[in-house]
């Protein structure tokens, strides 16, 4: 008898993709119908608190990928993981440029995270499913995908790093110039009525509207680093998607006490750029060495390496008070 829950849907079976949905479902429920209904400023310690349980969640997630898909999966897990989020970290430091340009209240930034986070689910599933069709159709994609990693890993080395105006964005311009614009926030509110030219009340869309805007653009930027870089770690759609969102979905929560202290990670982005091209020459070494795929361990651990020491000497260098970068 024919089962649809075993049905393969992008190479795993649809009781897969369901749990997930459910499980992603039911956080953000949790996240805005009872932890935040009231838009209360997010401290350190909440921030923490909430991203140790995302990373709980995400970690124990992959010890039930292991177990349903085997010990390679759980490994390239845990790796596409760990490099989302700390591809991830990076995009901390646009957001907190952004809501500073918007002068977002901090009661207000999580209502932003959370919309962009729906967002970012559905956008982050386009480009994957895009890519995996790719990789399916034409295996060459992938020495694209490594050769754009090596690039890009080192134009972000040598990058002065100076935090772009969103508002100097030509997103930003073209929207401004297209729909009616408040002066000013309306509480949590994205789009409000107020009195157009002819006296009639119409839609005017607020600076919190903009900013998510801003939010989406830059993680759809960030995308385009991250997604390769994991379809260089694995190729199975599952894998690459459900990584990628519980990694943003604990970096979002973390954001609150990371925006804090944005100034002691100052050697973080020299480190994720030797990541990227890290990920991307791997793809040729292990051509080059005629392995099928590039040892899943060893990524992991010189990923965990690259970021701790992107870590560890960011926080050595940046130790003591008055220390400016």
């Amino acid at each position: 008898m024919f089962d649809p829950l075993s049905a393969a849907v992008l190479g795993q079976p649809l009781w897969m993709w369901l749990a997930f949905a459910g499980l992603v479902v039911t956080l953000l429920a949790l996240d805005l119908g009872v932890l935040h209904r009231d838009n209360h400023e997010i401290g350190v310690r909440e921030s923490l608190l909430l991203s140790g349980g995302y990373l709980a969640l995400g970690l124990g997630f992959g010890a039930w990928v292991w177990s349903q898909l085997g010990a390679q999966a759980g490994v390239e897990y845990v790796t596409g993981f760990l490099i989302e989020k700390s591809l991830a970290l990076d995009n901390v430091f646009v957001i907190a440029t952004i809501f500073a340009a918007f002068a977002v209240p901090r009661a207000y930034q999580h209502r932003v995270l959370f919309w962009g986070v729906l967002g970012v689910i559905v956008l982050r599933g386009v480009m994957i499913g895009f890519g995996a069709a790719l990789v399916a159709s034409f295996s060459w994609v992938l020495w694209i995908f490594a050769a754009f990693l090596i690039v890009m890993g080192v134009k972000m080395f040598f990058a002065d790093g100076t935090p772009k105006d969103p508002h100097e964005s030509p997103v930003y311009r073209w929207l401004a110039g297209h729909i009616r614009l408040t002066d000013r926030f309306h509480g949590h509110r994205f789009f409000v009525k107020q009195p157009g030219r002819d006296g009639q009340l119409v839609w005017f869309a607020t600076p919190l509207f903009m900013a998510l805007v801003m939010v989406e653009l830059a993680d759809v930027v960030f995308a385009v680093d991250s997604v390769p870089a994991i379809f260089s770690i694995t190729t199975d759609p599952y894998i690459v998607y459900t990584s990628n969102i519980f990694a943003i979905l604990g970096l979002r929560a973390l954001y609150f006490a990371l925006a804090a202290v944005v100034a002691r990670f100052a050697y973080l982005k020299q480190a994720l750029a030797a990541l990227l091209v890290f990920i991307g020459g791997k793809v040729f070494f292990a051509e080059a060495m005629g392995w099928e795929k590039f040892p899943a361990p060893v990524s992991l651990a010189v990923t965990a390496a690259l970021l701790a020491s992107g870590i560890g000497w960011s926080l050595w260098k940046t130790r003591g008070p008055g220390v400016r970068h």
